[in-house]
């Protein structure tokens, strides 16, 4: 993969992608915005600027949130700039050994459900002992909850007459964190008349390999995601985590140039969904019951950015009577999670994620709710550091509880912090 000059050259530098980027709005610095990492693409391609290690930096600082992708006016294609760039660094630049130690370190481990699994019960010791600086953010970060065994059937039935079948991305992260999140997806698809498919060995889906830039890597996940979903026989694809779902729509990109895989990949895409693009559909077939509370809703990146989906997840939300939606203060900032973008640029996310944390308590909440799994992880380590832990929720579990008529003390009482 390489950087793609004809996707260069949509930019016009006007600047309209400022004032949305979060490293922009940490630093003020040209070369840590959009618009300045474009001209260092530009150098790099044509030869007038090399890979070392401050280039590298500016790079590496960007989050990849592609709220400058919403914002420009000319369409530029930065999503795709910044993944073949980083594929670039990757193929040709060589880190300090800290940095490949903890790069290493996350993608021999997040990946892989069991190796998370187990590093996550040696979490606790390790805030206890001195850890090295590389490792230290995997210890701040890893959730203070207890990591659920909870999955959905391998086949959900729908109630009532049946709309379709789908398959149910169940992931590598969100399977191990939020496998309950998982389970209250299929159960409210099935009540909404899908038939739910859960493919019992796949894993990870291959978006943190891609959004870092360990292309071949992410491809090869790609590949077996495809297969196994097509030998599910499913209609559509639903996912619930907004990184991955990003990366399931675009696998047609991804796998343009693959003879064997370039077609059905293009087909897989376009039957890729959000879990909120189904609910909100439509008018809600199961009966929701009231549900008093004051949710403060973040827009994860991946979904309102590179999905282009904002409206949906409100819209299922505002179906829960008594459910009171709220609007944090500045929605086009990344909390600072950004994939492994916290634990690579632990003192940038810790910053957004406080910034991020602030505007949230500021709407004076019950709780918290998001549609990916890094940002209830990034926001629920943040409100602590606050000292306002609130009860973090992806939007499945709340429309999940009022379809089976638990009431807010309960689902409190039992949420994650």
């Amino acid at each position: 993969m390489t950087i793609d000059r004809g996707l260069i050259s949509d930019c016009v530098h006007c600047g309209f992608c400022l004032p949305t980027c979060p490293t922009w709005s940490l630093w003020r610095e040209e070369m840590d915005s959009p618009r300045g990492r474009i001209y260092l693409m530009e150098g790099l391609v044509d030869g007038t600027i090399r890979l070392d290690p401050t280039v590298v930096e500016h790079f590496d600082r960007c989050l990849g949130c592609m709220a400058c992708v919403t914002a420009c006016p000319s369409g530029v294609r930065y999503d795709r700039l910044i993944e073949q760039t980083r594929a670039t660094i990757e193929r040709e630049y060589r880190r300090p050994a800290g940095g490949r130690a903890l790069r290493s370190a996350v993608f021999s481990v997040f990946p892989h459900r069991r190796r998370l699994r187990a590093a996550l019960t040696l979490a606790p010791l390790g805030r206890a002992l001195p850890v090295p600086g590389t490792l230290k953010p995997l210890v701040d970060l890893a959730p203070r909850w207890r990591a659920t065994r909870a999955r959905p059937p391998a086949v959900t039935p729908a109630q009532g007459e049946k709309l379709a079948r789908v398959g149910l991305l169940t992931g590598c992260v969100q399977s191990v964190l939020f496998g309950d999140v998982n389970a209250a997806t299929a159960r409210v698809l099935a009540a909404e008349g899908y038939e739910v498919v859960a493919p019992r060995r796949l894993g990870c889906c291959g978006a943190l390999a891609i959004h870092a830039g360990r292309h071949d890597d992410g491809l090869r996940r790609a590949r077996r995601t495809i297969e196994a979903f097509e030998r599910a026989g499913v209609e559509l694809v639903v996912s619930n985590a907004a990184g991955c779902g990003s990366n399931l729509k675009d696998y047609g990109e991804l796998l343009a140039e693959d003879p064997v895989y370039a077609e059905r990949a293009r087909a897989f895409s376009e039957r890729a969904r959000d879990v909120s693009e189904l609910l909100g559909s439509g008018p809600p077939r199961a009966e929701r019951h009231p549900l008093a509370l004051r949710v403060a809703f973040q827009d994860s990146c991946h979904l309102a950015h590179a999905q282009r989906v904002r409206a949906a997840p409100r819209t299922v939300l505002s179906e829960i009577p008594g459910l009171e939606l709220l609007e944090p203060a500045e929605q086009d900032i990344c909390c600072g999670s950004a994939g492994i973008y916290n634990l690579v640029q632990a003192q940038a996310a810790r910053e957004l994620g406080d910034r991020k944390a602030a505007n949230v308590l500021a709407t004076e909440p019950t709780a918290y709710a998001s549609a990916n799994p890094g940002c209830l992880v990034q926001l629920s380590s943040a409100l602590r550091r606050a000292g306002k832990p609130l009860p973090t929720l992806h939007p499945v579990e709340l429309v999940d509880a009022s379809i089976r008529g638990v009431d807010a003390e309960r689902l409190l009482t039992g949420a994650r912090r």
